[in-house]
């Protein structure tokens, strides 16, 4: 699986005349590894360990170039904090109110939900998601 990430990432890099170095690939590979739609202070730690001298501006700035060049996504905030997700396919998420976990949710009949027409006919809408708020299967008991 996470040579299928790789191939779409090293082509989203070639396409968009991105330097492949070492760190970058590295930054990409803790983001999608775990799917755990980490934090930029998460990544940070888990590169980190590899190479000591990065800083956390450069995981930054990285992560934020992978959502420009479209191999990551930003995540709703939670507590202000942004959060990553590796998997561009279209889905939706659900956040854990109490550990702040985050699930994707793959659901087709949420795609097909129509937005009411007066909204296109106001605004310029590119992109959809749907967010559902509560308590996961572990928090829940």
């Amino acid at each position: 699986m996470l040579d299928s990430f790789l191939s779409a990432f090293y082509e989203a890099c070639q396409k968009n005349n991105l330097k492949l170095t070492p760190q970058r690939v590295e930054v990409y590979k803790e983001l999608v590894k775990f799917n755990d739609h980490p934090s930029v202070t998460k990544i940070y730690k888990r590169v980190k360990q590899k190479f000591p001298n990065i800083s956390f501006d450069t995981v930054n700035r990285t992560l934020q170039l992978f959502v420009e060049i479209g191999v990551a996504k930003l995540v709703e905030g939670v507590q202000d904090i942004r959060r990553y997700d590796g998997v561009t396919k279209r889905h939706n998420h659900f956040h854990c109110l109490k550990c702040n976990k985050i699930i994707d949710i793959y659901d087709e009949r949420l795609d097909k939900i129509e937005i009411p027409k007066d909204l296109y006919e106001k605004l310029s809408i590119i992109d959809t998601k749907i967010v559902f708020n509560g308590l996961c299967e572990k928090c829940k008991k």
